[in-house]
């Protein structure tokens, strides 16, 4: 008999995109929280400096007088990362076109909440730390992790609406969405203007291969990566090239599925008119319509679709876990931690992270019901969304990404931040966990009673 862990069951089906998605998340809190804990075990251990000799070794590319040297952590969180935000970017782009946030009326909710989500963490973080040096780290209780908060309305199953869920997923994204653009924007010292330039023109060169059609990937791959390097060079946080080019993937498919089902039949029939062979191998002929029937099934997925699918795994099972691994690694003194997270740093994220986020979302959220603007996910209720606005407290990866950014060079401040991120990541994780499974549990008792 074949044993499923809880998410996987639900998978064991034709899936929508939207499942997969899911699943991909899912999958990725589940070994972010193993790496973590990893990492955290290696800070800690005699095996330390093996580790962070290891993310300090340097790795070098060389063509001629030409030298593109970094370590392994920054090419994890330069290189590796930008696949992570190329990811970012398509499931934006699907969640405007397609998705969640193509409805304004539906939209209008998560968008809001979102929006409180990351302006009141911000203004709770500078009030802590107005006036000092670490008030440049305002942007770092503003993101939530996707995949650690999805993880957990997944694993309730049964006991969250589907609404719920989507209503998180559309409230990430937009947050994701927001997070890029702190990052493009408040996080660049200084800029030169020439690879700006550069990567501006490798964007509209994707752009002109989208407009003329081209969906083989090679294309877009080389131009992307070289729009990645300039980007690199400009000062702008490379990984910012990842979502811009993620913009200009097609999401039409060269096929409409009317047009797919009627070629394919014609194709079908045609394959059926041919005899057998002996040994009941199949005619040249028949190859021949089966390599064509494969190529229409290509064609009639979108190049962002088929992209969104293939790369969620390697990000999932390789990208984010070596980003944890490089980045969640801190050597804790037990006897101190007290007074770390009472710096300013770790206590403006912690009351960011959990105060700010639970007050932005849903009291955003249930001011927005109260005005008529928008209406609660369909079968959930308002302290549901507050469970739901916990879970937005966990900011993780985002948050450790956007504190190096924010305190580069300065390891205290790093140190301190990814204290805070780690304390209010797991806080509000199991605390909008176990509300939500216990409130759930009390209103289907209440719903069976009635």
């Amino acid at each position: 008999m074949k044993l499923y862990a809880p998410w996987e069951k639900a998978f064991n089906k034709v899936a929508t995109p939207f499942e997969h998605f899911l699943h991909a998340q899912t999958t990725t809190g589940i070994v972010l929280m193993f790496m973590t804990i990893l990492a955290l075990i290696l800070a800690n251990t005699p095996l330390t400096e093996a580790y962070s000799h290891f993310f300090h070794m340097k790795i070098d590319f060389n063509v001629g007088d030409w030298k593109l040297s970094h370590s392994v952590h920054h090419w994890i969180n330069d290189g590796l990362m930008a696949i992570f935000f190329f990811i970012v970017g398509l499931e934006i782009k699907r969640e405007i076109l397609v998705g969640e946030l193509s409805n304004i009326k539906v939209a209008i909710l998560p968008i809001l909440a979102a929006i409180g989500g990351m302006v009141l963490p911000a203004f709770i973080y500078l009030s802590i730390n107005y006036g000092s040096e670490s008030a440049v780290g305002w942007g770092i209780p503003m993101a939530t992790d996707i995949a650690f908060a999805i993880s957990a309305l997944v694993l309730l199953g049964n006991r969250v609406s589907p609404a719920l869920v989507t209503f998180l997923v559309a409230l990430a994204i937009v947050d994701d969405l927001g997070a890029v653009l702190v990052i493009a924007i408040f996080y660049t010292d200084q800029i030169n203007m020439l690879p700006l330039g550069l990567a501006g023109l490798s964007f509209l060169i994707l752009i002109t291969f989208n407009r003329f059609g081209i969906h083989a990937i090679l294309p877009y791959f080389i131009v992307g990566l070289g729009m990645w390097f300039f980007m690199l060079e400009s000062g702008v946080h490379a990984t910012i090239a990842g979502v811009i080019a993620a913009m200009a993937i097609p999401s039409k498919p060269k096929y409409t599925p009317i047009d797919f089902t009627i070629h394919t039949k014609n194709l079908l029939d045609e394959f059926d008119n041919y005899p057998v062979a002996t040994d009941h191998m199949m005619h040249e002929k028949q190859k021949a319509i089966l390599q064509n029937v494969k190529d229409k099934i290509n064609s009639v997925g979108s190049p962002a679709a088929r992209l969104e699918h293939d790369l969620h795994l390697p990000v999932s099972l390789i990208v984010i876990p070596l980003f944890a691994l490089a980045n969640a690694g801190i050597s804790i003194d037990f006897s101190s931690i007290g007074g770390t997270i009472l710096t300013p740093v770790s206590l403006g994220i912690i009351s960011g992270l959990i105060l700010g986020k639970v007050l932005g979302i849903a009291g955003v959220a249930w001011v927005a019901v109260k005005l008529g603007i928008a209406k609660l996910p369909e079968g959930s209720s308002m302290s549901q969304v507050f469970g739901v606005a916990f879970l937005g407290g966990i900011g993780f990866t985002m948050s450790i990404f956007v504190a190096d950014l924010a305190f580069l060079g300065n390891e205290e401040l790093i140190f301190q931040a990814k204290v805070g991120i780690l304390a209010a990541s797991l806080f509000a994780g199991l605390f909008g966990y176990f509300w939500l499974r216990l409130i759930a549990k009390g209103e289907n008792s209440s719903h069976k009673n009635n």
